[in-house]
């Protein structure tokens, strides 16, 4: 084991997972929800979707 492995303040995974999941859970119910997006602004994101595909 490292020194960092017996940090008593350092929290497995598991844990770290678990706390972060909860945290994105209560922003999303604390945020209002966002407002659609234009057609022209969806467009414009699908375009460079479909440009990000064809590079890979």
């Amino acid at each position: 084991m490292t020194q960092t492995d017996n940090d008593p303040d350092r929290i497995d995974r598991k844990t770290c997972r678990y706390i972060c999941d909860a945290v994105g859970e209560r922003l999303q119910q604390s945020m209002p929800p966002e407002p659609a997006l234009s057609s022209r602004l969806q467009q414009l994101l699908e375009e460079m979707q479909r440009q990000e595909t064809a590079r890979h």
